[in-house]
C-alpha cells in the first residue's frame, strides 16, 4: 500500500510536516550542536589554563632580574666566605703560615699539637694548641700579625706566665689554642634526631 502525504488531510499534512521539522531540529541539536557545543566548552577551559600559565610566566620573567640579582649576591658572599675560610687544601699551608709568624714574632714554639677537627654542616674547625716562649711584647706582635690574616684563625684559652728566672728575650710562657676554619665542599647532612628511625628505600618511613 502506497502511501502519499497529499491523500491525508490539510491538518495531518501539517502535522507530519511539524514531526519532521522536530525530529530533524533534534537529530542537528544532538549530533552537531551538542558536540560543538562541548568542543567549544573544552577549549574555553584550555584557554583559560593558557592564560593562567601565560600570566604566571609574565609574573616569572618580571621577577627574573631579581632572582640574577640574588645570585649574584649570593655568589659574592660564598666568594667572600671561602677568602676568609680556606678550603682544606689551604688550611695545612696557612698553620705553617702561623709558625712562620711565631718565629719572626721571635717567640719560640715549644709545642705545636694539632687537636681532634670539629666537622659542622657547612665547616670544619681545626684548632691548634700551641706553646710558645718568648716576652709579652713579642706576644702581642704574633697576635696583632695573626689577626690582620685573610682567613680567620681565632685564638682561645690564653693563659700566660711569667718565669720565675727570666732571660733577655724570653719572660713569659703562653699556652693557647689557635682555630681555623675550613669550608666543607659538600655539606654535611645534620644527624638524625635520637629514636628517629630511617626511611625504607624508595618509602617513608614507618
Amino acid at each position: 500500500m502506497e502511501l502519499s502525504l497529499t491523500k491525508l488531510p490539510w491538518y495531518a499534512q501539517i502535522g507530519a510536516f511539524v514531526a519532521l521539522a522536530v525530529a530533524a531540529c533534534g537529530a542537528f541539536f544532538y549530533y552537531y550542536e551538542m558536540p560543538v557545543r562541548a568542543d567549544m566548552a573544552s577549549r574555553r577551559t584550555q584557554l583559560v589554563a593558557l592564560r593562567s600559565d601565560i600570566a604566571k610566566g609574565v609574573n616569572t620573567a618580571k621577577q627574573l632580574p631579581e632572582f640574577r640579582a640574588q645570585v649574584a649576591d649570593l655568589e659574592g658572599r660564598l666568594s667572600n666566605l671561602r677568602q676568609v675560610l680556606p678550603e682544606e687544601k689551604d688550611a695545612a699551608d696557612l698553620l705553617r703560615r702561623m709558625q712562620t709568624v711565631a718565629t719572626q714574632s721571635s717567640l719560640e714554639i715549644k709545642s705545636f699539637k694539632p687537636n681532634a677537627i670539629v666537622t659542622k654542616q657547612l665547616h670544619a674547625e681545626w684548632p691548634i694548641a700551641l706553646e710558645l716562649d718568648g716576652t709579652y711584647h713579642n706576644l702581642a706582635i704574633f697576635f696583632d700579625r695573626v689577626g690582620k690574616f685573610t682567613r680567620i684563625v681565632n685564638i682561645t684559652g690564653l693563659d700566660v706566665k711569667g718565669k720565675d728566672r727570666p732571660a733577655p728575650n724570653s719572660t713569659i710562657t703562653a699556652t693557647c689554642v689557635a682555630t681555623t676554619f675550613v669550608l666543607l665542599d659538600k655539606p654535611t647532612p645534620p644527624a638524625a634526631k635520637p629514636g628517629a628511625k630511617p626511611a625504607a628505600p624508595g618509602g617513608r618511613g614507618a
